[in-house]
This record gives C-alpha cells, sequence and structure tokens, in this order.
C-alpha cells in the first residue's frame, strides 16, 4: 500500500506543465459548460491541444484523435450555442430511446473500428479500451453541441472509465481531473434537467 501511495507521490512531482495546462483548461471548459457559459469553447480549444500532444505521448493515439474532434465540435459547439441563444428557441433537449439506441449502437461500432485499427496499425497496449473511451467521448460530445440532457450521463460514465486509464499510462494529474470531471458531469447533468423542466 506504502509503494502505491509512493507511486502516486512520484506521478505528481514528474507532471508536465503541458499536463497542467491541459488540466485546469479543461476543468475550467467542462465546468463552464455545465454552468450553460459559451465560454467553455474557447477555452478547450487550449485544453485539447495540451491534450492531443499528451496523449500522443503517451500512445493513446485514439485519445489523440479525439482532441481534433473536440477542436472541431469547440468551433461548432460554440457556433450552435451562440445561434440558439439568438433564436431563443428551448436551450436544453432530450433524446428519444430510438435515438439513444442509434448512439449505443454507434458506440458499439465506432469501439470495433477504431479498436481494431489501434490494434493492428499501432503500438497501442490498450487498443479496444482506448477506442471505447474515445467512441464514447466522441458520442457524448457531439450530444454536448446540440445541448442533449443525456450528453452528461455518458460523460459520467466514462469519465470514470478513463480514470484507471490514465493510471496506467502514468497520468496520475489527469486521473484526478477525470475523477472531478465525473462530479462536475453529474452535478451538469441534475442543472440541465432542472432548465430542461422549466421549459417544459
Amino acid at each position: 500500500m506504502q509503494d502505491f501511495f509512493q507511486q502516486i507521490a512520484r506521478q505528481f512531482a514528474q507532471t508536465s506543465w503541458l499536463e497542467w495546462l491541459g488540466t485546469l483548461t479543461g476543468f475550467l471548459c467542462v465546468y463552464l459548460a455545465a454552468k450553460q457559459n459559451i465560454w467553455n469553447w474557447p477555452i478547450s480549444i487550449i485544453s485539447v491541444a495540451s491534450y492531443a500532444i499528451l496523449f500522443y505521448n503517451a500512445k493513446l493515439y485514439g485519445d489523440t484523435v479525439l482532441q481534433f474532434y473536440f477542436l472541431s465540435t469547440a468551433v461548432y459547439g460554440w457556433y450552435y450555442w451562440i445561434r440558439r441563444k439568438e433564436e431563443k428557441k428551448k436551450p436544453i433537449v432530450k433524446t428519444s430511446k430510438g435515438q439513444l439506441l442509434l448512439c449505443l449502437l454507434a458506440i458499439l461500432i465506432l469501439t470495433l473500428s477504431i479498436g481494431y485499427l489501434l490494434d493492428s496499425k499501432t503500438n497501442s497496449d490498450v487498443p479496444y479500451i482506448d477506442a471505447f473511451c474515445t467512441s464514447v467521448s466522441f458520442i457524448a460530445q457531439f450530444l454536448m453541441t446540440r445541448k442533449v440532457l443525456q450528453n452528461w450521463l455518458l460523460w459520467v460514465f466514462v469519465d470514470i472509465c478513463y480514470i484507471p486509464l490514465y493510471i496506467h499510462k502514468d497520468l496520475m494529474l489527469t486521473a484526478v481531473l477525470y475523477l472531478v470531471f465525473t462530479l462536475i458531469a453529474w452535478n451538469g447533468y441534475r442543472d440541465w434537467q432542472k432548465t430542461y423542466k422549466n421549459f417544459a
């Protein structure tokens, strides 16, 4: 047990400035997204740029590609949220059971496809785990750009999945960040649910 805590302390001591930058901006952008603050999108650009480099160096190639997707959705989400505000439409929507099933099917197909590519084309030691977390994040982020309530439930789930993965990759600060993300995502779900009910 003492060795475990020594390993954690050693990982924190070796945390790079890039991981600190990605962690702090990542925390801020998720917090702002939960509060429906549009500034989450430009701040997320800083975070995803930092993590694209960090994950590539850690051989988490699925997560690396995911950062470029996050970059494009940050631009799209920024535009979409501005437009929704201007149109004064109901800000939050819910998916139907059919749409939710499509999301789960998309996660399965993406996981198998990305996992196969990572397993056969890269030196990743966690190809299917990386692929699964990447796929869930991909769908959750798309739902967030569209202000779909259930995005937060997917984030709670995948953030929990990411914690042991990042510990395995010696990214202890990022693992702690994802523990915090889990709590923020759950609060984000509750806050968005209240807003949704107020408009219902």
